[in-house]
């Protein structure tokens, strides 16, 4: 599976940290920046990453910053991305059961490395449930 992933200078080390975790555990991961913690715009990287997963470049799309609140607005501005901000594993297995999310966005702030790990893998290893909740997708979408 391939990822896209991004972030702006208050996500920076998180971000790393994932990556390091995702290509220990075999994933294909394509770094959109942002690559110092030079103060910078958050949204002219998380768009970077919401187009690729958009246009299906990549599979899955994880961004950070402070707070996830500011890179989750940005990605869901792009048609066909569905991104949620997640503190929790349940919010990760939830958002892809119900939501078909295809991109998470994480707070830097406010997840820990380790619990970053456990929150990625949900959101990479829970499948879509479908059935009344894919009614409840194509209505986003639409």
């Amino acid at each position: 599976m391939k990822i896209a992933i991004a972030c702006d200078h208050g996500g920076l080390q998180l971000k790393n940290a994932i990556i390091k975790y995702l290509t220990e555990s075999g994933y294909e991961v394509r770094d959109f920046g942002t690559n110092t913690q030079d103060s910078c715009d958050y949204p002219d990287f998380g768009k970077l990453a919401a187009n690729a997963v958009s246009v299906g470049e990549c599979e899955r799309g994880i961004v950070v910053c402070t707070t996830g609140i500011g890179m989750s607005m940005v990605a869901n501005k792009v048609k066909g991305v569905r991104c949620a901000l997640c503190t929790s594993v349940d919010m990760a297995v939830m958002m892809r059961r119900h939501n078909n999310a295809n991109m998470i966005a994480l707070g830097q702030k406010y997840v820990t490395v380790k619990l970053a790990k456990v929150i990625v893998d949900a959101f990479l290893n829970t499948e879509f449930e479908g059935g009344r909740h894919e009614v409840r997708v194509n209505k986003i979408e639409n």
